[in-house]
């Protein structure tokens, strides 16, 4: 049975990368937006966009001999670019970590952290980490902002009008080769409300839908256990758009590799893939059908 919820939504999505430059590039052409700031810690270097429900932190590793540095090259070395992990949000980090220890899951709590950003503004905050080796294998902190403000929104690029950018992140999907293990450590450790628990066998797959601030988390296990993946691992992401079409539009105008639009999955929504580049990344964008609009 689920408990009480220990974090309050998704803070940000990590996408792991080995050129920041280019990286940022092929997010800002995506997503229609400019990124909100850009910082250095431990060892890395990020770019941020901060989105409705959710921010999305670009990083690469810029110091190998620092700690976070050194941990994000062996994640490239070992997978490649893609999702490296999620930050859950939660309004008290030393409660947080308390909550966790207490239903089995020893989480790690930071010391308060403050950096710099290139014009010279700082934030503050406090973290926490759920080692990767009891959260089956998944990356996964808290972040407890302390700064008074939060960041800006990613602005608009010059051009491009809300009907044709990424406004928010639908869901964000996890393979995993047990769903009930998944069940435990979501629902029952982190308190996050589980929505519906199904198996497609026309789908081949049991999936696990958790809600979390406005995002689901999407657990998938494949039916035939042969195709379970060896490790758990964050898969991909779903991008909320009011306007598929439109998106998919202006992505082929700028040169990316889109997908026609087709009926999505759920009732009443329609679908587009962006196949590359993503960094690794598979990536959909969904919306309204566009009789439902």
């Amino acid at each position: 049975m689920t408990g009480e919820a220990l974090v309050g939504g998704i803070d940000r999505i990590m996408i792991g990368v080995r050129d920041l430059a280019e990286a940022e590039r092929i997010y800002t052409r995506m997503l229609g937006r400019s990124p909100s700031w850009r910082y250095r810690d431990g060892g890395t270097e990020r770019v941020i966009y901060r989105l409705g429900n959710v921010s999305l932190d670009l990083l690469s590793s810029s110091e190998t001999g620092a700690p976070w540095g050194s941990l994000l090259s062996a994640q490239l070395d070992r997978a490649g670019e893609g999702i490296v992990g999620i930050v859950f949000s939660t309004p008290d980090a030393t409660r947080t970590v308390e909550g966790l220890k207490a239903r089995g899951l020893p989480a790690v709590l930071f010391p308060e952290a403050e950096v710099s950003g290139p014009a010279g503004e700082r934030r503050r905050w406090k973290s926490l980490l759920v080692p990767a080796e009891i959260a089956r294998g998944l990356f996964m902190m808290g972040h407890e902002q302390l700064s008074p403000e939060p960041l800006p929104e990613a602005a608009l690029r010059p051009g491009v009008g809300e009907g044709e950018a990424i406004s928010a992140l639908d869901h964000v999907v996890v393979m995993t080769s047990d769903a009930e293990a998944c069940k435990h450590l979501f629902g029952e450790q982190f308190g996050i409300r589980l929505a519906l628990d199904q198996s497609k066998p026309e789908w081949g797959v049991r999936q696990l839908f958790f809600r979390l601030g406005g995002v689901t988390l999407e657990v998938v296990e494949p039916l035939d256990k042969a195709k379970a993946p060896a490790n758990d691992y964050f898969m991909g992401l779903a991008w909320k758009v009011g306007h598929v079409g439109a998106v998919r539009e202006r992505l082929v105008r700028e040169g990316a590799d889109v997908s026609e639009v087709k009926l999505g999955r759920k009732k009443g929504t329609e679908v587009a893939t962006i196949r590359k580049p993503t960094c690794g990344v598979p990536v959909l964008l969904i919306g309204p059908a566009a009789e439902s609009a």
